[in-house]
């Protein structure tokens, strides 16, 4: 009687299977520094980016007062606040809450006593004048 894959135990099936060196990259975001963007009050630490594909996972830190422009949303983009807050036209995002934005919608948003969020990009933002967030020699 012959065997599927399915009725063979998994540890037997992962034996054959050998672990990919250098398949994992290890990110230590508390010894990156901030770096500034186009945006005031806003700064940036990239933990992951794929500039050919538009994919960046990223910790933005908003200053208290901070505004980020009006911008469209090519594609999900999504939210996880940390600390503080940040807000638009549909509702306000605190610390261990998550938000995410559908392709196309367009908003612009706010924080009054600043936040530190981990966000996650598919496509960059699209604003009047640029696209994604340009990090300034600081």
């Amino acid at each position: 009687m012959s065997q599927t894959i399915d009725s063979i135990p998994s540890a037997r099936r992962m034996r054959r299977a050998t672990p990919t060196i250098g398949g994992s990259t290890y990110v230590k975001p508390q010894d990156m520094a901030w770096e500034p963007t186009q945006f005031a009050g806003i700064s940036i630490k990239v933990l992951y980016e794929d500039k050919a594909k538009g994919e960046m996972t990223c910790f933005l830190k908003w200053a208290p007062g901070a505004t980020l422009p009006m911008h469209k949303h090519p594609e999900i983009e999504q939210s996880y606040v940390l600390s503080g807050s940040f807000y638009d036209h549909d509702g306000i995002c605190r610390a261990g809450e998550f938000v995410w934005r559908r392709i196309g919608s367009f908003h612009e948003t706010h924080s009054d006593e600043g936040a530190v969020i981990l966000a996650i990009y598919r496509k960059p933002n699209v604003f009047q004048n640029s696209a994604g967030y340009a990090r300034k020699d600081g």
